[in-house]
């Protein structure tokens, strides 16, 4: 447990620096603000009473914590939203906008229509930027089951996106 006020400086220092990683983690998995705030709460906490004696990946370690309080909090599964794959206006049209926003509404249905084993190891990469060590430390798996089960998760996607791109006339 972190006690007197040099661990409560760190602690805070702690927050300040992983905190909005964290919420990024625990929101990748929940895609709800309120819940992914509890959960970086609940992270926190947990190190606080923890401490932190040990941990040599910090920033694994918490996602590792998050990670598994979201899962947690997850009754059923549901769809991944992906809103880092919005595209700046940039002069674009209405048309060209909508035509995207299409597109990425697609992608986004696609990767929610992953199974959990294939999704979270895509989105851990692709959205929080994890190495393959950090995520099979947050995940309790080998990092070539990571490597091997976001390969196919991208082989998958781009399956369908081939096929759902040669339907359009």
């Amino acid at each position: 447990m972190l006690e007197g006020t040099d661990d409560w400086a760190g602690l805070e220092s702690m927050v300040r620096q992983h905190s909005r990683f964290v919420y990024k983690v625990a929101y990748g998995v929940l895609r709800n603000p309120h819940d992914a705030e509890d959960v970086v709460q609940e992270v926190f906490l947990r190190v606080h009473r923890s401490g932190t004696e040990g941990v040599l990946d910090m920033q694994a370690w918490l996602a590792r914590i998050a990670f598994r309080l979201a899962i947690d909090r997850v009754r059923k599964p549901q769809g991944v939203e992906i809103e880092g794959l919005e595209m700046q206006s940039g002069g674009a049209n209405a048309e060209q906008l909508a035509i995207h926003r299409q597109r990425v509404d697609h992608v986004q249905r696609l990767i929610a229509a992953l199974p959990g084993e294939l999704r979270y190891p895509l989105v851990l990469s692709v959205l929080e930027e994890l190495s393959s060590r950090q995520i099979a430390e947050v995940l309790g798996i080998s990092e070539s089951s990571v490597r091997g089960r976001i390969s196919l998760a991208r082989q998958i996607l781009k399956e369908k996106l081939s096929a759902l791109l040669e339907k359009k006339p």
